[in-house]
């Protein structure tokens, strides 16, 4: 069976405290690694609430990604465009509130990165099956970007592109491994970034699916 470290090149989790990709924006690995327990409870709590679901495009393409949210604002996804939300549309509810130890997590890892004083109000939640991805893309939809992002993994590892400013830039491929988390912000904030498929290698704990969640200030 190909390795995890096979597969991504021999790069080894635990030999990388910190990973800068950009001049504004680092890997912190196994930063979540102490909360992992607060986290997963966290999510199953917000799921009982707001289901994960597939969602559709403008362009009428259905994501391969599932996703979910919680916290004041909600990212979704359908025929009229890209926006945040108050409300759930598929249950015609608020948004489960973002539980604590998500937002702890989010602004610690934020303090450690240089961005201090982050006050988080949204939270995307992402379930990655083996090949689903997501394309390049750039975060636009906030209301200014002048807070980072913070992007939590769990699970299955994953490859994540890092790109330019520009569609057309190079891509950096960053392994992202169980409990590592990736924030980036000020001149690098609008970069583009995705995630290449995924490849099935199980997680001890989480078997085959990766839980990625994206905490952001939207409003």
């Amino acid at each position: 069976m190909t390795s995890t470290l096979d597969l991504f090149g021999g790069d080894d989790p635990a030999q990388h405290g910190r990973v800068a990709l950009g001049a504004q924006s680092v890997v912190l690995r196994g930063f979540a690694l102490p909360a992992v327990d607060a986290l997963l409870a966290g999510v199953d709590d917000v799921i009982a609430q707001a289901p994960f679901r597939h969602m559709e495009t403008p362009g009428g393409y259905t994501m391969s990604v599932a996703l979910t949210n919680c916290g004041e604002l909600g990212w979704t996804t359908d025929a009229r465009g890209y926006r945040y939300s108050r409300i759930d549309p598929v249950s015609g509810q608020r948004w489960p509130a973002m539980p604590q130890a998500f937002r702890q997590l989010a602004e610690d890892a934020a303090r450690e990165a240089g961005f201090a004083d982050f006050a988080p109000d949204a939270c995307l939640v992402n379930r990655y099956a083996p090949g689903s991805r997501l394309s390049l893309h750039q975060d636009r939809n906030e209301r200014d970007y002048g807070a980072p992002i913070v992007s939590v993994s769990l699970g299955m590892p994953a490859m994540f592109l890092f790109g330019g400013d520009d569609r057309a830039d190079r891509a950096a491929r960053v392994p992202l491994f169980h409990g590592d988390v990736v924030v980036w912000g000020g001149v690098d904030r609008l970069r583009f970034h995705g995630v290449m498929p995924l490849k099935d290698l199980p997680h001890p704990r989480l078997g085959s699916q990766r839980i990625n969640f994206t905490i952001r200030k939207a409003g």
